[in-house]
């Protein structure tokens, strides 16, 4: 009983000094990280945020649009306090954001037992996809398995037969390893899933790379821990003898940092991605364009998917003529996914991930000498994500 009535009064507390939207606006929740040194992924999105709702002249149908932000600090139980204060004292109409599966996976709960739309701007852990699928929960990135998967078919098409998977053990980084699994038919020789987020030391994993000499590694680290590994992966002399493999290690924010250090053997490095900075298309062109004139950078993926998220949002508003408690209606046009997405052409899946294309792509450098990435071909086209079938949405 005690336990009961201090929840009662934790949630009370919470809802003391709530902020109700006004009629003519809508008021979207935004979780992401903006302290601890992982912050600079969560300044991309931002600030990608911030000029969607620019583009926009911050309304959506005839409602004003407000953006409450709120900081997961790179830890899944900050993320579910964060999520809670924007659903019960901010009152905010739908949530968004969010770069971490495990902290998604904690938070997501608080937003669907509340009634209310939760879209994820970049984690895709795979519960969500599948058995635990919710007609409330949209993921406008993708599925974590798919770039993976798309990488290990790439390695197929050229000619790796054996590989070293070296990732980080929580949801996302498992869901990587066991997407590259799913399409590479090469040989496994060794998998090391290593501690996270604090192992910033890889020399006994690149001790047994050396070891099993591999015809390529794969690994995945976002954030300050891509470059950091890449580092020690060239300090331990395997650079140039043993290629590496990597998806979200290598991107807009992480390129300039390769770049100021010299690290040149970066450049012509291959991974896959849903998107590029100079995807051909005109949404992302005006979108890139804008985002680098506004901020003196190339976006990155997370900004991308943040800026379609406030997109996104946007159809769904103007398809109910502003009426955003037409929940029904709100899910059948984020169903839809009728706009403009930087990507290109998509639909969404059953589950409410969409099935789109993801492409080859190698480190370049741009005509300013900026090293950046260029979008070849697509190794997968409208890929679904393996989940799909465990979901029993239509």
């Amino acid at each position: 009983m005690f336990r009961k009535l201090a929840g009662t009064a934790a949630m009370l507390a919470l809802m003391a000094g709530t902020a109700p939207a006004s009629a003519d606006e809508i008021k979207i929740g935004f979780v992401t990280t903006l302290t601890t040194p992982v912050a600079v992924l969560g300044k991309d999105m931002r600030d990608a945020v911030d000029l969607a709702v620019e583009h926009i002249g911050g309304k959506m149908g005839d409602l004003d649009v407000e953006i409450v932000y709120a900081d997961d600090e790179f830890n899944s139980q900050k993320g579910k306090q964060a999520t809670e204060r924007l659903v019960l004292r901010e009152d905010v109409d739908l949530v968004a954001g969010y770069i971490w599966s495990n902290v998604l996976l904690a938070s997501a709960p608080v937003v669907l037992n509340a009634g209310k739309i939760l879209i994820s701007a970049n984690a895709g852990p795979s519960p969500l996809a599948g058995a635990q699928c919710h007609e409330n929960f949209f993921n406008i990135a993708w599925q974590n398995d798919q770039t993976p998967m798309a990488l290990g078919e790439l390695l197929n098409q050229q000619g790796v037969k054996s590989l070293y998977l070296i990732a980080p053990n929580y949801a996302a980084g498992q869901n990587m390893v066991a997407g590259v699994e799913r399409t590479f038919k090469g040989e496994v020789v060794g998998k090391d899933m290593t501690v996270w987020p604090s192992q910033r030391d890889w020399s006994a994993e690149l001790t047994k790379v050396k070891s099993a000499k591999p015809d390529g590694v794969f690994t995945f680290y976002p954030g300050p821990a891509g470059p950091a590994f890449i580092k020690q992966y060239q300090q331990a002399g395997l650079d140039g003898e043993v290629p590496l493999y990597s998806v979200y290690t290598l991107d807009s924010i992480s390129l300039p940092l390769f770049q100021k250090a010299g690290m040149e053997t970066v450049l012509g490095t291959k991974m896959t991605q849903f998107w590029g900075p100079d995807l051909d298309t005109p949404a992302n062109k005006k979108f890139v364009a804008d985002f680098r004139a506004k901020y003196g950078r190339y976006p990155s993926f997370y900004a991308a998917q943040s800026y379609d998220a406030i997109m996104y949002i946007k159809s769904a508003v103007e398809a109910v003529n502003g009426n955003i408690d037409d929940i029904d209606g709100m899910r059948a046009a984020l169903k839809a996914a009728n706009f403009d997405s930087v990507r290109g052409p998509f639909k969404m899946g059953n589950n409410h991930f969409p099935i789109q294309n993801f492409y080859e792509r190698t480190v370049v450098k741009d005509a300013d000498g900026n090293w950046t990435t260029t979008v070849g071909r697509a190794v997968l086209k409208d890929h679904q994500d393996p989940y799909a079938s465990q979901c029993k949405m239509n």
